[in-house]
């Protein structure tokens, strides 16, 4: 694995992890997440593609989130890798899938895009509530409780963290936040320059930017828009994920117009396409978009 960066059209850097060989893939990982969250998927399909690892902003290789972030920023970060790497295919995890079909709009590069339960149509007033609520608490320094608003609003956490005490959620994401290590990694041979994974307290602030993205597609007009996408779709769900992102694959399902087809993973969560140690298939994931992305 080798690490390379780019420069976007703001000039802040965008780093990214490079592996495998064949035609270029995007993998573009979602919140609370970073490059190294789809490490191993990357691996199953290195045999057949050059895998490209982009961290979003505000994360590990890359520069950080300016005042003025749109999602048309997220989409110059995109095209910039694009035009480096000569990538024609993109795989969009959650709110990385939102970041996919809005560069498909607007990139004839991309001939092939796999989706993967983006959190689209939520509740803007209620979106708004929790994000005001959520960005007081990451100003005052109270990570885990932002994580704890965060977790509850997305549905993310464990069935059982429903029915336990806020504080008590916090109390509990404190201590796993304070056990929380980055392990040391080794450089390879090919020059990369490998840091240790982003801990949840270092991408707690990162969520603020996923919220946004999630209410750029929170009105019926906005997700209509999706019917321009030209760019043959692979749609993903999982069959344990909460219901409002299985409602949203259903309703790209209604929307874009050049579906190849629809996968959903039986038995698995949101998580399916990340590593091992966070509840992950990598090779059940990566067996999909091996079938769709080598036709």
């Amino acid at each position: 694995m080798e690490t390379h960066t780019v420069i976007s059209k703001d000039g802040t850097t965008i780093g990214y992890r490079q592996l495998g060989q064949g035609p270029g893939l995007v993998i573009l990982h979602g919140a609370m997440e970073s490059s190294q969250s789809h490490i191993q998927l990357a691996e199953v399909l290195s045999p057949e593609f050059t895998v490209y690892l982009p961290d979003r902003r505000g994360r590990g290789l890359s520069g950080p989130y300016s005042s003025t972030h749109t999602i048309q920023t997220d989409i110059d970060d995109v095209s910039a890798l694009i035009d480096k790497t000569a990538a024609t295919n993109i795989f969009g995890v959650s709110s990385g899938a939102i970041i996919a079909m809005h560069a498909c709009l607007q990139l004839p590069a991309v001939k092939k895009v796999a989706i993967f339960e983006p959190p689209i149509g939520v509740d803007r007033e209620s979106s708004a509530q929790m994000m005001q609520r959520f960005d007081s608490e990451i100003s005052e320094g109270k990570t885990s409780a932002a994580l704890v608003t965060a977790m509850k609003a997305t549905e993310m956490g464990p069935p059982i963290f429903k029915y336990f005490p806020r504080r008590l959620l916090e109390w509990l994401t404190t201590m796993a936040m304070s056990h929380e290590k980055s392990p040391p990694t080794s450089s390879s041979h090919g020059g990369d320059e490998t840091v240790a994974p982003a801990t949840f307290r270092e991408l707690a602030p990162t969520l603020h930017y996923d919220f946004q993205l999630s209410l750029s597609l929170s009105d019926e007009e906005s997700i209509s828009n999706l019917r321009e996408i030209t760019t043959e779709v692979l749609l993903l769900s999982a069959s344990q994920s909460p219901q409002y992102l299985r409602s949203a694959v259903d309703r790209l399902e209604n929307v874009l117009p050049n579906i190849n087809r629809r996968v959903n993973f039986t038995g698995a969560g949101h998580g399916v396409t990340g590593n091992v140690d966070r509840r992950g298939q990598p090779k059940r994931a990566a067996e999909e978009l091996q079938k769709f992305f080598s036709t």
